[in-house]
């Protein structure tokens, strides 16, 4: 497989579009498993069969969380409409299953900031079914287990890329519907214990440059997965329009 393959299942249509596609998978009882690529999973899928894998999963659907993977399908003569943030698209997922008073698992952080979260959505949402377990304590593959004998029609998991997608493919097979998505650090903004880059920053795509400035030690994993991915990209632009 070559980058271009990957690029050509993710999705290529609006933020509202998708979240409505997803919004109607989980009310209807489908499975979905939804991957919010960026440089760094497709960068994964180059060297390990098991990311490879993911991405052609039955029921996974990508989308283009990183505007360089909006950049990267542009190239190479894809279509692509806009990016598709991990946490846009959990705020909205959650604000649905919430006032349809679905049930929600969440997976992931630390304590603080998941209770922190879980708390917040009970408050809001009073008739949906809330339950949690933090990143740092128990076997995640026994935890998974539970979550699917509780069979919750949306299932977030903030372990990081890639753990947190291999986890959920381990064990999609056991679940009948929900939806699941890797959500990384997105539970620190959702319950409110991080702020999100400033507007001009979210607007402008750059959120990683806030985040470099904020957290400089994220510039060499930003090399190692970004650069090094428009690299990757050039190439197969370069052999897909001749």
């Amino acid at each position: 497989m070559a980058i271009l393959d990957y690029l050509k299942r993710v999705f290529s249509g609006t933020a509202e579009e998708f979240a409505k596609e997803a919004g109607q998978a989980m009310a209807s009882g489908e499975k979905l498993f939804i991957i919010t690529a960026n440089p760094e999973i497709l960068m994964h899928a180059e060297k390990k069969e098991e990311i490879r894998r993911l991405l052609f999963l039955e029921h996974t659907a990508i989308t283009p969380d990183g505007i360089s993977v909006v950049k990267a399908m542009r190239m190479c003569g894809l279509p692509a409409k806009e990016r598709i943030t991990g946490v846009d698209l959990a705020e909205k997922l959650l604000k649905e299953a919430g006032e349809n008073g679905l049930s929600v698992y969440l997976l992931g952080a630390r304590e603080e900031v998941v209770s922190a979260l879980a708390e917040k959505l009970k408050k809001e949402y009073p008739a949906a079914t809330i339950n949690y377990h933090n990143g740092y304590e128990g076997d995640k593959d026994q935890i998974f287990e539970e979550i699917a004998c509780a069979a919750p029609d949306l299932v977030l998991v903030a372990l990081g890329v890639p753990a947190q997608e291999l986890l959920i493919a381990r064990h999609l097979e056991k679940f009948q519907k929900g939806v699941f998505i890797g959500v990384g650090g997105s539970f620190d903004v959702l319950s409110g214990k991080k702020q999100r880059a400033p507007a001009l920053f979210v607007k402008t795509n750059t959120e990683w440059l806030y985040r470099i400035l904020r957290e400089p030690s994220r510039l060499k994993r930003f090399y190692q997965n970004n650069i090094k991915f428009l690299s990757v990209v050039r190439k197969a632009a370069k052999q897909n329009n001749r």
